[in-house]
């Protein structure tokens, strides 16, 4: 079931924001939980009963409605928009991402999320000649009515940012909305905050840490049509932006550099395996031409919809549960894989999955796959 698209209540925006607080509760499992209850209050409630099933033998943590008042207060102090994925103004095309997040705070105008965007992200330690470059096809791509979106750090993000400021320009951010990160960056925030949009899915106050990066860098590339990427070495962060966009189904492009650069090393590399080469703007308009962006009805359907009304008795789910902790390892393995080794139908596995990851026992993977811990 995806979730029609309409402005929630005030107690429902409260219940969201306590399930995505909650103790082993994803984006993937707080959407697969809103899909088997139909609303995050009957799904807290069934969150004990749910862990307790999946072998968990101390409580689970829940959110506590106070931790949850104050970070709505945080919010508003700051001037701080929650936009929750079901809703109007959240942007669609990351609305239609199986890992969206449930919750985001946006700073200064999110209108501008509505628009058409694109990606622009390298390396922190960016030649000048790569930044100037940056700076210029922002502006550009600006002019040309483009969303340029990039993450803040030092590098080319702060030229993207820089070039498009004057058309708007977002920046998703890996901690809270109101943490600037890199420190040297606070005047360009603040002229965000001003004339682009900022944001976040980490709860206000949050300080960056390095786990949070690749989260933030699906964000990045999910609101976009395509992600160009101007100057990153063989391991660079941007390298996961790009690939994350290769399987959101997302453009990828790439500025040509010099072989003698290690900073080009990955763009050339991206190159090579069939992005987009890009000299100038017009490379990028006619690669995101006939691209439109992606929306809620691109989102795989509800798997557990194969069988609703019935839910799988006890005893079919106390079997299931051998079989599946049977076949599941320390390696990833797609749910689609455990349907068909294990026997079991969809929403037998999703259901024991869920129970599984509650109890801390599971972990997911992209790309819908799941470990043992």
């Amino acid at each position: 079931m995806i979730q029609p698209r309409r402005t929630l209540s005030a107690a429902e925006r409260f219940d969201w924001l306590r399930l995505i607080r909650t103790e082993n509760v994803g984006p993937i499992t707080f959407h697969r939980l809103l899909e088997r209850f139909g609303s995050a209050g009957a799904a807290l409630e069934a969150l004990p009963d749910l862990a307790r099933r999946g072998g968990r033998t101390k409580p689970l943590r829940i959110a506590a409605k106070a931790d949850i008042d104050r970070e709505l207060a945080a919010n508003d102090r700051i001037g701080a928009r929650l936009l929750c994925s079901c809703e109007p103004d959240y942007p669609e095309p990351m609305a239609a991402l199986d890992d969206a997040p449930p919750v985001v705070s946006v700073l200064g105008h999110p209108h501008l999320l509505q628009r058409r965007a694109v990606a622009l992200v390298g390396a922190r330690n960016a030649s000048m000649n790569g930044k100037k470059f940056a700076e210029r096809l922002a502006r550009e791509l600006g002019e040309a009515g483009l969303l340029v979106v990039s993450g803040l750090a030092r590098g080319i993000d702060t030229a993207a940012h820089a070039g498009a400021l004057g058309s708007g320009t977002a920046a998703v951010v890996a901690g809270g909305a109101d943490v600037v990160y890199p420190p040297e960056n606070e005047t360009l925030y603040r002229d965000i905050v001003q004339q682009g949009v900022i944001l976040a899915e980490s709860p206000v106050g949050t300080t960056p840490q390095a786990r949070h990066f690749p989260r933030r860098n699906r964000l990045i590339s999910g609101l976009s049509l395509g992600v160009l990427v101007v100057e990153a070495a063989l391991r660079s962060g941007s390298l996961i932006t790009a690939r994350m966009a290769l399987e959101q189904g997302r453009e990828v492009m790439a500025v040509p550099g010099s072989p003698l650069d290690p900073r080009c090393q990955g763009t050339n590399n991206l190159l090579r395996q069939g992005a987009a080469l890009v000299e100038g703007v017009d490379d990028v308009l006619r690669a995101l031409d006939n691209l439109s962006p992606p929306t809620l009805r691109e989102r795989q359907g509800d798997l557990f919809a194969q069988s609703r009304p019935a839910v799988p008795s006890d005893a079919d789910l106390e079997t299931a549960r051998a079989v599946i902790l049977e076949n599941l390892g320390h390696t990833p393995v797609a749910i689609d894989e455990l349907v068909r080794g294990c026997q079991l139908s969809a929403p037998v596995v999703l259901t024991v999955v869920l129970e599984l990851e509650l109890a801390g026992r599971v972990q997911r993977q992209p790309g819908n796959q799941v470990n043992l811990i």
